[in-house]
């Protein structure tokens, strides 16, 4: 098949422009009723009593841990296979992030590594559910319980993945989406927290509004608003995310089933969808032996697959944090994964086209 085979593009149809051009009509294009119908419709689909859209995952996760009383002096367990949001988040509260090593098959963090790094200190565990996997929730609340921390979820990568039935961001204290314009549902910039608590909520959507409540500025917050426009977006997007996970897990199938030969043979390791999960594929994670990743990368890429390698160094080697550690499935997946793309533009060919071309390169 000819032409590029693009790394994202977002899905913005007839619907999503109708629904933009009647908010500019309106007048009303800041935060006003599309943004309280689209917190309402999202928390309806997580299974949560409270949803509070703000400007981006970034913020949701910062809005989420002040919330959740995080601040200076206080520790927050995290992993450093992530975007680098799920980390600065943490340290723009004035907390420190401590690492925890990742379960190389599913690259989320590994519950068993969790107690031996909880302190005195430790406030609260961030699990990611990274490229649309669920991690381990059960064995992560367990030990949160047993020890009084907080979970916030992480699932910025993972809008409609499901853990033993029930969606991410309803299973911990809070969830943290973000809908920037490569997510599984996009609305440019964007982002949403969920969470049954009542306190929780009250204090994010204060935070989120410079402090403000119907008496007043009761705290110092921040202007993290969500506009008309974005929300008219996400209520479109959301009413066709159920189909575009399931176009984004058909064209991971193919793939799956494209290279079985290849993984079986040792020449790559394909993806898991752990037992009880519902992989919902921000992105086709496998992993190639790290002599032959940039090869194999470059050459596809030079023949128009929009094939990416994945999170090159550690989050804690990253120089707005410079941690002095090395923890290893960290550093093997860093030098190992490679994103395929299999967003819902994508069809049937492109998908064996990729398939045909890493076995190829290889």
């Amino acid at each position: 098949m000819n032409g590029k085979i693009p790394v994202a593009e977002p899905l913005i149809e007839e619907e999503e422009k109708r629904a933009v051009q009647k908010v500019l009509e309106s007048g009303q294009i800041a935060a006003g009723p599309k943004v309280r119908e689209f917190e309402d419709k999202f928390a309806e689909y997580i299974g949560v009593e409270h949803s509070i859209a703000v400007n981006s995952g970034t913020s949701a996760l910062i809005t989420s841990l002040l919330a959740a009383g995080v601040g200076k002096g206080d520790e927050v367990i995290v992993t450093p296979y992530s975007f680098v949001s799920s980390v600065t988040s943490v340290l723009l509260t004035g907390a420190e992030p401590v690492f925890v090593d990742i379960c190389y098959d599913k690259l989320c963090m590994d519950p068993n590594k969790i107690e031996e790094k909880i302190s005195e200190s430790t406030k609260a565990i961030v699990p990611v559910h990274l490229y649309g996997q669920p991690a381990d929730m059960d064995k992560i609340v367990s030990i949160a319980d047993e020890y009084g921390l907080s979970v916030i979820e992480d699932s910025c990568q993972a809008h409609g993945a499901e853990y033993k039935g029930d969606k991410v961001g309803g299973i911990g204290d809070i969830g943290c989406f973000s809908f920037y314009a490569t997510k599984n549902m996009m609305t440019g910039e964007g982002g949403m927290v969920t969470t049954d608590n009542g306190e929780l909520a009250e204090n994010i959507r204060m935070l989120r509004e410079h402090g403000r409540t119907e008496d007043g500025y009761r705290i110092p917050g921040y202007n993290f608003m969500m506009t008309d426009i974005e929300a008219a977006l996400g209520i479109e997007q959301l009413k066709k995310l159920d189909d575009i996970n399931e176009k984004r897990r058909n064209n991971a199938q193919i793939l799956h089933d494209g290279l079985k030969s290849e993984d079986e043979d040792g020449n790559l390791k394909r993806p898991i969808e752990a037992e009880g999960t519902k992989h919902v594929y921000h992105q086709y994670a496998l992993k190639v032996d790290e002599g032959k990743r940039e090869r194999v990368v470059n050459a596809m890429r030079k023949a128009g697959m929009g094939v990416r390698e994945g999170y090159q160094r550690p989050i804690y080697k990253e120089e707005a944090i410079d941690k002095d550690i090395e923890l290893t499935n960290v550093e093997k997946a860093c030098k190992e994964v490679v994103w395929l793309p299999v967003h819902p533009q994508l069809e049937a060919a492109h998908m064996r086209r990729m398939a045909w071309g890493l076995k190829h390169y290889l």
